[in-house]
């Protein structure tokens, strides 16, 4: 498990591309616990002018696969094995979508996240629960 600051600041700082071509800026990590804001541009938007559905589930899974490396042993991976998402509001262009992921199950082979994403009024827009496998690396034969 990950407990130095530093690494934690980097691992949660060293976002992957796609994360960074969406415009995601995380607030705030540790390894219970990643708060990010992404600002709702017309890049992400649907043809109705909010949020595309699309974006708020790359905001989640991007969320549970940083908080997933924050619990990881140095050389350990992840990948995204399932996702479900409750979609309760839309969030307009203009205005900012801001999220929370805490854990709901933090085993050895998988984790489970839950993602509450909500306006910027506050207001509940989404929840994403999804699970991560933990990839161990593999002994060179």
């Amino acid at each position: 498990m990950t407990t130095d600051k530093a690494r934690i600041d980097a691992i949660a700082q060293a976002q992957p591309p796609f994360a960074q071509s969406l415009g995601l800026r995380i607030l705030s990590a540790d390894p219970d616990h990643v708060e990010a804001e992404l600002p709702v541009t017309a890049a992400l938007s649907n043809r109705n002018g909010t949020l595309h559905g699309g974006a708020f589930m790359a905001l989640a899974d991007n969320l549970g696969g940083t908080a997933t490396f924050l619990n990881l042993r140095e050389g350990e991976g992840t990948s995204t094995i399932e996702s479900k998402t409750n979609f309760f509001r839309p969030v307009a262009v203009g205005d900012t979508a801001r999220a929370v992921t805490l854990p709901l199950h933090k085993g050895r082979s998988t984790m489970v996240w839950q993602t509450t994403i909500s306006n910027g009024e506050g207001k509940l827009a989404a929840i994403v629960t999804q699970t991560q496998m933990i990839l161990r690396p593999q002994p060179k034969a």
